[in-house]
């Protein structure tokens, strides 16, 4: 059973921070987990009985959610009850950075080039390909787009991570793509990715497609768009609007990129490099 506590916190983050579905349930999963492990209110715990539990956690990036979720439980508790403990604060472990993977425009029409456009399927693989790599969507808000999404060099992108509308640029090649696929389909649906049975593509045919002609999945696509534009000199709170991050952190892992491009640059033009 949760604690008085912590049914005020989830209630916080549901109604007042109306945070997604998906976080709520990770908060409260993580949180009650705790209680129900060393069966006493977070409220009441020591550190010393709250770290020995996160000791067990080996794996950084699990451990910085669980860290996350306890530091926004204290962070709330000390604004809320007079109890609690503002100490209950703890440093994130560092978890290693790692590039992201990302195709060059170079390569991406490579792929293009070998895909055959003489029948309906091809050119729908070619232009699903090309409005991913132009737009940067998830492959969950992609195959959920529907035609009325577009507004002519626009698309409003509405099923996404979060529940938060967005609406984004797409190029004038995708678009041309986009209907040169639709002329040949031979179904009608109001979505706009569709299979070989006109039903809605999935996630798995997807990442078959991207796998056949390039040998990436659909996400390194969207990488590949944000390394793009951070190359191009985006800024970056303009990227994390394209992308529809909620927070710029997860934007920062596209400045190592810009980082190595810049070091590369001088190695390759500067007389002393």
């Amino acid at each position: 059973m949760k604690s008085a506590q912590l049914e005020a916190f989830i209630e916080y983050i549901t109604i007042i921070k109306a945070l997604s579905k998906a976080s709520i349930e990770a908060y409260e999963k993580d949180l009650s987990l705790i209680e129900e492990s060393l069966q006493e209110p977070l409220i009441k715990l020591d550190e010393v009985k709250l770290l020995k539990y996160l000791s067990q956690f080996e794996n950084k990036r699990t451990l910085n959610r669980k860290l996350s979720s306890i530091n926004a439980f204290f962070s709330f508790c000390y604004q809320e009850f007079s109890d609690a403990n503002d100490k209950k604060k703890f440093k994130f472990s560092k978890v290693p950075s790692t590039l992201p993977k990302y195709l060059s425009y170079d390569e991406i029409m490579s792929g293009l080039a070998c895909i055959d456009k003489s029948s309906w399927i091809g050119l729908r693989d070619y232009a699903l390909i090309l409005f991913l790599y132009a737009t940067g969507l998830r492959i969950s808000e992609c195959l959920s787009i529907e035609h009325n999404d577009f507004e002519e060099l626009w698309l409003r992108v509405r099923h996404t991570k979060g529940d938060k509308e967005r609406i984004v640029p797409v190029a004038e090649e995708a678009i041309k793509a986009i209907k040169a696929y639709e002329l040949e389909c031979p179904f009608q649906s109001t979505r706009v990715w569709v299979n070989y049975q006109g039903k809605s593509l999935s996630r798995i045919s997807a990442y078959k497609i991207t796998q056949k002609y390039l040998n990436v999945s659909p996400h390194v696509l969207r990488h590949s768009y944000a390394t793009a534009l951070i190359l191009g000199g985006a800024d970056l709170r303009v990227v994390q609007e394209l992308l529809g991050h909620a927070s710029l952190l997860t934007t920062q892992v596209y400045t190592h990129i810009q980082k190595q491009n810049l070091q590369e640059t001088v190695l390759q033009f500067h007389p002393m490099a």
